[in-house]
């Protein structure tokens, strides 16, 4: 449950409020000024404080004890006590973040309501946190492809350092994976991973979300750059974020200190940054769009994550982690994928990559009515350009060729979809076709079918057709 901390200089209030609550099942650690407070809560952290705003003989009073610890602990809920209250002390404490205010000689009922209240508050904030970490924990990698473990490769130099990192690479293609993957396997693990969506943010509302605000009517309410201390913070598609919020935020990369909307008072705060586009931010700042600075400061280390036509060989084993996944979330059927569904999912049109083969996966559990293997008929559809008869829709350009050109454009077009299924293994590709390995090279090179590495893997193209005519 978390222990309380009473703090005042009056020995008998300290000892009579903790007697109280210890009676009520409560664990309490008592301090009697404010170096026995920061000390008591450098060595743990208390679940609530209860702290006296005037402190005799002491290097800090009760509102600047309360300013440091929401600074650095704002997840903790402090009740202010003292025998010298009005209104402007407690609108003070209450804008300075104190959950509640209470005034000597206090009520014991009303004291006990208002720590059961900030108890359960702190009870709901550790659940979140918990349930946060456990979300990151298990945000997995999934893969064996050549253009994965470089990636996972890039992802592992950079989890140790501090560095800011840059994600690119298509919509779908598992950024937010990836930076969870840094944060999970990071020194701030147990720290909070707080993701903003730049594109989803009101503009107008942007500056608010991030700093949080201070109003005389509801105090304090921190923003996500609070709620990020100590962990990361994401910004996905930061190609998305408004002009004027990407200057502030350059500034706060600066200075590691921002100001909270309607607040007068610096707040600092330790976080890493980390973000992801799947635009060229070199073009946004050409138009004008994205501040070179802020790209500058977030650029320090280049990732790209590659969209799944460079991982193809990942998919089966993406497809059935999705599976386990639905069935343990949902309750989904567990079902298995049969060989010729693999293929098919190896060779389907997704471009929304990670994404978009997740979506089917659902789509294919939901829709299924029984628990026997997922078969060809069950992924087929505009993604093949399948007839619900199984009869293949020509396209206008192919059905207009003669047999012998439209025959060479199967082909090609045939063999480049398997080439980037097996990740440009030649030998695996012969083997599925049924060809010898040194007929497919004949037949690859009279079509103009190369192979070259990108990001890893190795990926089938055709040549340039005065190269190919050679």
């Amino acid at each position: 449950m978390g222990d309380i901390l009473i703090t005042d200089d009056e020995r008998d209030i300290r000892e009579l409020v903790g007697d109280i609550l210890r009676d009520e099942g409560f664990s309490v650690r008592l301090a009697a000024n404010s170096e026995e407070c920061m000390g008591a809560i450098d060595d743990e952290k208390p679940a609530l404080m209860i702290l006296d705003i005037w402190l005799k003989d002491s290097a800090m009073d009760g509102i600047d004890i309360l300013k440091s610890v929401k600074r650095d602990h704002p997840e903790i809920p402090v009740v202010i006590i003292s025998g010298h209250g009005n209104i402007e002390i407690a609108v003070a404490a209450i804008k300075q973040g104190a959950y509640d205010f209470i005034e000597k000689p206090f009520n014991i009922d009303q004291l006990l309501v208002v720590i059961r209240r900030a108890m359960e508050t702190s009870r709901l904030r550790r659940e979140n946190t918990e349930l946060r970490r456990k979300d990151v924990s298990t945000a997995e990698m999934i893969g064996t492809s050549a253009a994965f473990k470089a990636l996972k490769s890039q992802l592992d130099k950079v989890t140790k350092s501090n560095g800011r990192v840059m994600l690119t690479g298509p919509a779908g293609a598992g950024k937010e994976v990836a930076a969870r993957y840094i944060h999970a396997n990071s020194n701030r693990s147990t720290a909070p991973f707080v993701s903003v969506n730049s594109a989803s943010i009101e503009p107008e509302r942007m500056e608010e979300v991030l700093f949080g605000r201070e109003t005389n009517e509801r105090g304090v309410e921190p923003g996500l750059l609070e709620e990020a201390h100590g962990g990361v913070l994401y910004f996905d598609e930061i190609a998305d974020m408004p002009m004027g919020t990407q200057s502030k935020i350059l500034r706060v990369l600066v200075d590691q200190q921002f100001q909270r909307v309607g607040g007068g008072e610096k707040v600092r705060v330790d976080i890493r940054v980390i973000s992801s586009t799947n635009r060229d931010l070199e073009a946004e700042i050409e138009a004008g769009s994205f501040r070179q600075e802020l790209y500058h400061r977030l650029n320090v280390v280049p990732i790209r994550v590659p969209g799944l036509e460079e991982r193809r060989e990942d998919i089966p084993e993406l497809a059935v982690h999705f599976i386990e996944g639905f069935n343990t979330s949902q309750g989904l059927p567990q079902r298995e994928l049969s060989d010729d569904a693999v293929a098919l999912l190896q060779t389907m049109h997704l471009p929304g990559n990670v994404r978009q083969l997740k979506n089917v996966i659902e789509r294919v559990l939901i829709l299924g009515e029984n628990s026997d293997p997922i078969l060809p008929r069950e992924l087929e559809g505009v993604e093949r350009g399948e007839t619900e008869d199984g009869r293949v829709v020509l396209s206008g350009a192919l059905a207009t060729l003669p047999l012998r050109e439209a025959r060479e454009l199967f082909e090609r077009e045939y063999l480049l979809t398997q080439i980037n299924r097996f990740g440009g293994n030649i030998s695996r590709t012969a083997t599925f076709v049924g060809m010898e390995r040194s007929a497919l090279h004949r037949k690859l090179k009279s079509l103009g079918v190369v192979t070259s590495s990108k990001a890893g893997s190795r990926v089938a193209h055709i040549e340039d057709a005065a190269q190919a005519a050679e």
